[in-house]
């Protein structure tokens, strides 16, 4: 099975509602959608959200990367031979790392095609279904409150809670939650960098000594300041999430080194894909830290991908991969499936991913 033509299209899938961060607003998942066909005329398919302010990546820029320099270095390659397709992508420019996702997990879903074989199998097998965590965007404490209760009533027994700005609001953002939805429930925060280093151990310090629960912290400092969320991780009692910071392989190896985080924050946009993202997970094996596999505001293409490695590695036993129920419509047609707070991967070959519905074409590459 070899691969014969990458199609590049796009979808663009409106939110329930606003999607608010310390770092941005989204009102709708803009998803790159690419198909890869082999000469058999069996598809894989692959995403690349274009999220600028965390990867660097536009639209144009993921298109242009996969139509003039990573497509074509691997047109023509066996789809078996998945170790030479990973080289290729990981040698053949340097960043890029959403548009080298996009290719990895296409190609990931065509192996497991060309085997009969579940992605979440091949990665390990050691769960078929997961909890979730639901997001609640940055608002007023009031709408937060809300937003959380909701969300409780809907089943979910984790709430990630964004913060990051004005640590006297995020103070009583979290205690209002917490005084609204009880003990039971698992707090977790995300200031996606929007701390200080001193600011955030002071904060933090305030969350504990009021005794709020919070289950970890993600990210409480600028992504590029190793140091500072060392500084932070080595002053509080509360678990320390490395994301933004928590890019590739690399990254990782110095934060798990260093010890400047408790937790490792795996996100497939990130890593590049599948096979660096398996790397990552099996540093943070070796070094005894537990993962979270993350996703960005994105399709279930990735979504299902994300799936497959949280569910197939002991390691990573938390996941935050709500993005697919925050949209106001699923275009796609199988994959990872939703029940209340538990997703359930597909025991289909691949990604089980048949279609995605209103895919509107940009370009493609043949050999």
């Amino acid at each position: 099975m070899k691969i014969s033509e990458i199609q590049i299209g796009k979808i663009s899938i409106p939110l329930k509602k606003p999607f608010k961060t310390a770092l941005r607003r989204v009102d709708s998942a803009e998803d790159i959608i690419i198909k890869l066909v082999a000469d058999s005329g069996e598809t894989g398919f692959g995403n690349a959200p274009p999220t600028a302010v965390i990867t660097g990546d536009s639209q144009d820029s993921v298109v242009a990367a996969i139509r003039d320099t990573l497509g074509p270095r691997i047109l023509g390659m066996d789809v078996e031979n998945l170790e030479g397709i990973m080289t290729s992508l990981d040698t053949g420019m340097l960043h890029n790392h959403s548009a080298k996702a996009a290719l990895d997990i296409a190609v990931h879903d065509l192996f497991g095609k060309r085997f009969g074989l579940p992605v979440h199998q091949f990665l390990g097998g050691f769960r078929a279904e997961m909890e979730t965590d639901l997001t609640i965007s940055l608002n007023a404490p009031d709408e937060m409150v809300r937003d959380s209760l909701e969300a409780v009533a809907s089943g979910y027994t984790a709430l990630k809670l964004k913060v990051g700005g004005d640590v006297e609001l995020d103070f009583q953002r979290v205690a209002a939650i917490r005084g609204a939805v009880g003990d039971i429930v698992k707090i977790r925060l995300d200031a996606n960098q929007g701390w200080r280093p001193k600011e955030a151990v002071r904060i933090i310090h305030r969350l504990e000594a009021e005794g709020l629960g919070i289950e970890l912290i993600e990210q409480p400092v600028k992504a590029h300041d190793f140091e500072g969320l060392k500084y932070v991780t080595d002053r509080v009692e509360t678990d320390i999430m490395a994301d933004e910071s928590a890019f590739g392989p690399l990254e990782v190896m110095r934060l798990l080194s260093s010890r400047a985080c408790d937790l490792i924050n795996i996100k497939l946009m990130k890593a590049g894909g599948l096979h660096n993202a398996i790397k990552i997970a099996n540093f943070a094996e070796t070094m005894d830290v537990e993962c979270m596999m993350g996703c960005m505001l994105e399709s279930k293409v990735g979504i299902t991908a994300a799936a497959c490695l949280a569910a197939g590695r002991k390691i990573v036993n938390r996941a935050d991969l709500d993005a697919a129920v925050l949209l106001a419509e699923d275009p796609v047609v199988g994959g990872v499936s939703f029940s209340g707070n538990r997703l359930c991967v597909s025991e289909a070959p691949g990604l089980g991913i048949t279609d995605v519905l209103g895919w509107q074409p940009i370009d493609r590459v043949r050999s």
